[in-house]
């Protein structure tokens, strides 16, 4: 059986999570999420070495899907996982994205988001341009060595996970 060690990466509200949750309930892996790591229920982060140290134990471990970007750990993250996937969609359906899911509660979300965080939002609406281009970067770096499937909309994600057989996944 082999190791999955899987990335899912891209801009907050572009289905990252969605994403993450069907294909561990298909492969039956253990899911991460890197926010859940990160922020505490009252708002407030662990610290840097917190935040490390519990990230390098799950890297450790043989099987699982990591949710999340957190920048400075990808060339870490790039190194020791079997497989990418990377959501590549527009600015507007991330915010839309973003938006739809504020008031709710959420297994990636230690807390419910009761607005539209204006530094968030700009967060997104800079994504492509701050953030992608070094994601692209480290597939770049790291190709032939990962399985990379890159995603331009949901429905691509969907059909992706709709059309695929994971009974080697399954313990």
């Amino acid at each position: 059986m082999k190791q999955h060690k899987i990335l899912v990466i891209g801009s907050p509200g572009s289905g990252k999570s969605t994403f993450s949750r069907k294909l561990r309930d298909k492969m039956v892996l253990p899911l991460y999420y890197l926010d859940m790591i990160y922020h505490k229920p009252d708002r407030t982060t662990v610290t840097r070495e917190e935040f490390d140290e519990k990230l390098s134990h799950i890297l450790a471990l043989g099987r699982w899907i990591i949710d999340g970007n957190y920048q400075r750990t990808l060339p870490v993250r790039f190194e020791r996982c079997t497989d990418i996937f990377l959501f590549d969609l527009p600015a507007e359906q991330c915010l839309n994205g973003a938006a739809a899911r504020i008031g709710q509660a959420r297994e990636d979300m230690p807390w419910i988001e009761n607005e539209f965080d204006p530094e968030f939002r700009q967060y997104i609406l800079d994504f492509q341009k701050n953030q992608l281009p070094r994601i692209y970067d480290l597939i770049e770096d790291h190709k032939g060595s990962k399985a990379v499937t890159i995603f331009h909309s949901r429905k691509e994600a969907d059909d992706w996970i709709e059309n695929q057989t994971f009974a080697e996944a399954v313990i």
